[in-house]
């Protein structure tokens, strides 16, 4: 934030009338404080607060699960912010001055603002500001972090579950406003009134076959993992999944309209996970057969299923090194064909955390 405001400034040292929230996320509201000023209003959207106490709700909850992902930025960051003279900026929890439901103008040195609600984006609180005398949009994390690629409708941080049909009516939104630039949440600018046209036609267009494929499905009787290996975007509906994935939104998509009880095992109602029958399946095959059993699986190209049987030896033994072996060497195989942020951090996670 102390670097933000240095740059602001560099332009223009004026008074800051108005500092607007995208969305309530931790990351888009944490720097207000060191921004505001007497006679600054807050702007966000009404369900803003709402969204903001329930990140602090299951903030510890929500950090342990994160760090993982985002460790080598923090500790760079940390050691940035120790050589640097700049004082630490505490997270701001900030309040709104000025709400809204569905649209607001503003008004600034002839300046003109449409924000619009946008719930379908990471947040329930999410807005897009759109400056009709320019053609640009500033859409936050609408798209999520990456432009063009399948949204996150599930994180694997841990969030609320996002809405396909919902995410779509925003997209809409935005589409319809025809944006000569978006300037999105992160990363660069997008340029050109029929490059955004096509852009977001086709991701509309790849969320809801993921959707209508997933609830198809659903009603057909086919349970949820054989549809997230089924759902397959068809090669002109292709897009992205460096940050969300078909998979993951087809449990997300699934999980949304029936909840957590997938009718596989009586066992999904109680508290007694797989993992407690380990020893017993150690003590009939021995751990040196299920993990050499791991390890054949692996080398026919299986690392799910050498992953699920290295488990069960590590569950019981974690020191038991041919296990931990093709455990690591799972993740590899797995590692080498990832091009999804979470996914490919999980598994570096993973390697790490069983090496030490």
């Amino acid at each position: 934030a102390a670097i933000h405001k240095e740059k602001y400034d560099a332009v223009d040292a004026s008074p800051t009338r108005y500092i607007i929230l995208t969305q309530g996320h931790v990351d888009h509201v944490g720097g207000v404080d060191h921004f505001r000023e007497p006679g600054t209003d807050v702007v966000a959207h009404a369900n803003n607060l709402a969204h903001q106490a329930d990140d602090a709700r299951i903030a510890a909850f929500r950090a342990a699960r994160s760090y993982f992902a985002f460790a080598d930025a923090i500790d760079r960051i940390g050691t940035h912010a120790r050589a640097s003279s700049r004082a630490a900026v505490a997270q701001s929890k900030p309040v709104p001055t000025v709400t809204f439901d569905d649209r607001l103008e503003l008004e600034l040195g002839g300046l003109r603002l449409e924000l619009l609600w946008v719930p379908g984006g990471e947040t329930t609180d999410s807005l897009a500001i759109w400056l009709p005398q320019h053609g640009i949009c500033f859409t936050g994390n609408l798209f999520s972090a990456l432009f063009g690629h399948f949204p996150n409708l599930v994180t694997v941080r841990g969030d609320r579950y996002r809405e396909a049909p919902r995410f779509i009516e925003s997209l809409e939104r935005v589409r319809r406003l025809e944006p000569e630039m978006l300037l999105v949440g992160h990363h660069q600018p997008v340029t050109g009134k029929q490059l955004i046209q096509d852009e977001l036609v086709r991701l509309r267009d790849a969320v809801a076959w993921v959707h209508d494929k997933t609830v198809e499905g659903m009603n057909a009787g086919k349970d949820v993992r054989t549809l997230m290996r089924e759902v397959r975007l068809p090669p002109e509906l292709a897009v992205g999944e460096g940050y969300g994935k078909v998979a993951w939104s087809v449990r997300a998509i699934w999980e949304t309209y029936a909840g957590w009880f997938h009718h596989r095992s009586t066992t999904e109602l109680y508290d007694v996970p797989a993992s407690a029958v380990a020893n017993d399946l150690v003590d009939i095959a021995g751990a040196d057969a299920i993990a050499a059993r791991a390890a054949a699986r692996l080398a026919a190209g299986a690392p799910l299923e050498a992953i699920h049987l290295s488990e069960i030896v590590l569950n019981a033994d974690p020191s038991h090194d041919a296990a931990k072996r093709t455990y690591i060497a799972a993740h590899e195989h797995l590692l080498e064909r990832s091009t999804n942020f979470w996914e490919t951090q999980w598994l570096r996670h993973q390697i790490a955390a069983r090496r030490r």
